[in-house]
């Protein structure tokens, strides 16, 4: 008997289960609403690279590290007022220069760091 109504109730449901199939939706395109350039407007553009002139003494050199710590004055090109400051510098350029020499100097600026594009010594 329990088979009997078991075989009933499954020839009842499966008629059912056929009409409750859902159909899958059609696929549309999507549509582009924004350009490229509108997607990438919220993106922080990179900093202009600026160009400052200044004088200073060095204060310390880390060759292993590619750096120079100047105590410089005023610095044109940047209207930084004076300060110790460092800067990246390559090897080449920190040859034949000790702590305590005073240099004339330019650096490129780029918003966050500055390196060193040119050096020489100013004096004795």
């Amino acid at each position: 008997m329990k088979n009997a109504v078991m075989i009933a109730c499954s020839l009842a449901i499966t008629p059912l289960l056929g009409a409750c199939k859902e159909e899958p939706a059609a696929v549309t395109p999507i549509e582009a609403t924004a350009s490229a350039s509108d997607a990438t407007a919220d993106l922080p553009k990179p900093a202009a690279i600026k160009h400052g002139i200044a004088a200073g003494t060095v204060t310390a050199i880390d060759p292993a590290k590619g750096t120079i710590t100047l105590d410089h004055g005023a610095m044109s090109g940047l209207g930084w007022p004076a300060m110790t400051m460092g800067f990246a510098a390559k090897p080449d350029q920190l040859a034949g220069i000790k702590i305590g020499d005073k240099v004339d100097f330019e650096i490129d600026w780029d918003g966050k760091a500055g390196t060193i594009t040119k050096i020489v010594k100013s004096g004795p």
